[in-house]
């Protein structure tokens, strides 16, 4: 009997590892599968960008893994992707400023100009004798609008600029597919979680992807709308010196509203001087009757104070 304790007393531990051991084991080949799957399902997203890339040209990938790595792309590299058959992105910029003989009257055919064109005025600033707009125009009637505005008046300043963002607009467009596709695999994985581990870290990356999917969708439809429309600043100015002058009228008017304005301020002072100056001169009064008047408190006080600082005096005249 005692050699069956000392038995079982050296084969339980054996037993007790061995078993934790297979447990392991099985852990390790079952998060083996898990990744196995995890890779298998986003093995799609990333050949569908590969594939995109390789729809852009060469030129694409390059610069796109530049633009990761703070690198600039270089000229034969933007010549690459040129050559891909993409469409040329530019935002146009120009600042004009005319003068007119009538601002009222030349807004009329900016108008017209703006309705033959399919441009539209994003803001309008309106002066004594100018005009101020910011005009959205697009690409294809850009030059027929100055043309149109070239008619107007005597140009007094004129400049223009063009951004070429071909790189960036379809760098953007690219990653906004690629980061979709990505959120749609994470997604559809999630119903196949095994644990709440697995739970947490495809929730984690799905909030991610969907932040990061606003942040460059965002960025993509402010660029799309610069290179939809150019913006073009324009300033219609009036004759030199034909400010409006003021006639007799309205000076005597003027004249008018400076006295009332002028009476106005001596009777809100004659009323201040009636409410709060007439109450404090009888008050003054008042205290000055009190203290140094007839009845004169301050003055008896002061006797009082001297009368007992001479003791010896009262003392002389005691029988």
């Amino acid at each position: 009997m005692k050699n069956m304790a000392k038995l079982e007393f050296v084969i339980t531990p054996i037993l007790s590892a061995s078993l934790v051991s297979v447990c392991m084991l099985l852990g390790a080949v079952f998060l083996g599968c898990s990744k196995a799957a995890m890779e298998a399902d986003m093995a799609p997203a990333a050949l569908n960008y590969s594939e995109r890339a390789a729809s852009y040209g060469d030129g694409f990938t390059t610069w796109t893994d530049q633009a990761f790595s703070g690198e600039a792309a270089s000229p034969a590299d933007k010549a690459l992707f040129q050559s891909a058959g993409k469409s040329k992105k530019l935002v146009q910029r120009a600042s004009l400023r005319i003068r007119v003989e009538d601002p009222e009257k030349a807004e009329d055919s900016l108008m017209a100009a703006m309705d033959t064109c399919n441009a539209y005025a994003s803001s309008t600033s309106i002066y004594e004798n100018s005009r101020s707009y910011t005009i959205r125009v697009p690409p294809a009637s850009y030059k027929s609008f100055f043309s149109a505005l070239s008619g107007m008046g005597k140009l007094l300043h004129r400049t223009e600029n063009a951004e070429d963002v071909t790189l960036q607009f379809y760098d953007l467009e690219g990653q906004l597919s690629t980061k979709q596709e990505l959120l749609r695999t994470f997604q559809s994985y999630l119903g196949r979680a095994q644990n709440i581990e697995e739970i947490l870290s495809v929730e984690k990356r799905i909030a991610e992807l969907q932040q990061e999917i606003e942040w460059t969708g965002t960025e993509l439809r402010s660029l799309a709308d610069l290179v939809d429309y150019a913006t073009i600043d324009l300033t219609l100015t009036g004759p030199a010196g034909s400010f409006n002058r003021p006639g007799l009228g309205e000076k005597i008017l003027d004249l008018f509203h400076s006295f009332g304005d002028y009476a106005s301020t001596v009777l809100v002072t004659l009323i201040g001087i009636a409410v709060f100056g007439v109450p404090s001169i009888l008050l003054l009064t008042l205290l000055f009757w009190l203290l140094f008047g007839k009845i004169g408190l301050l003055k008896k006080l002061w006797r009082a104070a001297a009368g007992k600082g001479a003791p010896g005096s009262r003392q002389g005249h005691e029988p």
